[in-house]
């Protein structure tokens, strides 16, 4: 049975629609606090973190009443990047965590993403429970007068992330010496973002850390790349760093501007810990991930499966596999050593820490050719117009079109009301035919 409210990462949908509100927000708080309560816990503890966003401001206090109204105290962060979210769930034995962000999604979206105590991003099967408490009568999870939840804030969220960060390296390693740009796209990360990196002596120049509340991800961070491009160039920086609006993608840029994606960060960091004897069982990449990282793979003697998009359906392959990277093009990667889901600063660190004896980005990141890529989006009003039998007709003609030459591939997003069709192909001709044919039917 599908899900009814959550999709492949959390909740998400325009602010003060059907299922972004607060009196929707009071609701999940309540079915995911009653789920999570926990009578061999003496603190029944919810932490909520948040991005930028200025619906974040209606949101909170209806999600921090509907947990309180469970019975959980409740302990809010303020924005703070979703694996530092994660991090600190565990670290403060928490029974669940709670991130309010879209994500890259523009300011008129918002939506959640949920934690279990491991911080880990919750399975199909806990989401579908959650669900059903949320549609049960609201009376049946209330909790009496005296057993309500209390709430305060914390204002060392940042800080105590970025300890936990930095714990994952040597104490001699440091950025000394380095001119960092980095884009935190107005989102989570611009207060940790910057911190972290001057804390360990980089020279940094900020962009995208003036939060207005409708900025985020507003033609800046990791879907506006050319942004990083062009201040790498302007301040002449050795490496630009591009995150999204809850920091959990990292897009960089290496010294001569070229845009480095998540496809080429995973296959720089792989073969390094290949190399280092680092690798557990290989990697994991998604449906999306380039057909030229596949092959890179292949000839490096490096496993590699791909799992549905989403980087929750990339750790549960990461766990079935005892693999311990994995990630998708869009910059979502999970170091398997380090976190349960993603961070963009986590793996700057590691890329950093490649670097750190003065190799170049460009040559760190230069590792396969890819195969070229043609993706296009399209709004829909119903997702489920591709399972009608004339699309899934035009798809199978394009798929035997370019059998052989190249792939082709047509999805639901998880996130946003569109399809995606992508293809890949050294046939360019190719490859604009098949892509055209199936997206003029879906228009």
């Amino acid at each position: 049975m599908a899900k009814k409210y959550f999709g492949t990462d959390g909740i998400r949908g325009a602010i003060n629609s059907k299922h972004i509100n607060g009196d929707m927000f009071f609701k999940f708080g309540l079915a995911s606090g009653t789920y999570f309560k926990s009578q061999k816990k003496k603190k029944q503890i919810a932490i909520i973190a948040k991005d930028t966003r200025l619906s974040g401001y209606t949101l909170e206090p209806a999600l921090v009443s509907g947990l309180a109204s469970a019975g959980m105290n409740v302990y809010t962060l303020g924005p703070l990047p979703t694996n530092g979210l994660a991090m600190l769930t565990k670290e403060m034995k928490a029974n669940m965590g709670i991130m309010i962000t879209a994500s890259h999604n523009p300011h008129y979206d918002n939506g959640l993403k949920l934690f279990g105590p491991d911080g880990m991003k919750l399975s199909d099967k806990i989401e579908k429970k959650i669900e059903a408490l949320i549609d049960k009568k609201i009376s049946k999870n209330l909790s009496d007068p005296e057993k309500l939840g209390r709430v305060k804030r914390l204002e060392t969220g940042t800080k105590n992330y970025i300890k936990i960060l930095k714990k994952n390296f040597t104490k001699e390693f440091n950025l000394r010496g380095l001119r960092i740009v980095i884009d935190c796209a107005n989102g989570a990360g611009y207060k940790a973002g910057p911190e972290l990196l001057k804390s360990l002596g980089a020279k940094v120049i900020a962009i995208g850390v003036n939060p207005n509340g409708l900025n985020i991800n507003k033609d800046c961070g990791s879907t506006f790349p050319r942004k990083i491009r062009t201040a790498v160039k302007k301040y002449k920086a050795h490496i630009g760093i591009s995150l999204d609006g809850d920091a959990d993608r990292i897009i960089m840029c290496d010294e001569k501007g070229n845009i480095i994606d998540g496809d080429q960060i995973i296959a720089a960091l792989a073969t390094r810990w290949k190399n280092k004897k680092m690798l557990k069982g290989g990697v994991v990449g998604t449906l999306m991930s380039n057909y030229g990282l596949e092959k890179y793979f292949k000839s490096k003697g490096i496993k590699f499966i791909r799992a549905n998009v989403g980087d929750r359906y990339v750790k549960e392959k990461m766990q079935k596999y005892k693999f311990n990277l994995g990630g998708e093009q869009s910059g979502h990667i999970i170091l398997g050593k380090f976190a349960t889901t993603g961070d963009g600063l986590l793996v700057a660190l590691e890329a950093l820490f490649a670097l750190r004896k003065g190799k170049k980005t460009s040559e760190f990141f230069q590792n396969f050719k890819k195969t070229p890529q043609l993706l296009e989006n399209i709004t829909v009003k119903d997702k489920n117009i591709i399972n009608k039998p004339e699309i899934k007709k035009i798809i199978k003609l394009a798929e035997k079109l370019i059998k052989g030459q190249g792939r082709v591939l047509v999805r639901k997003s998880g996130t946003e009301s569109k399809i995606r069709v992508m293809a890949e192909s050294d046939n360019k001709i190719l490859l604009s035919r098949c892509v055209n044919m199936i997206s003029k039917k879906i228009k």
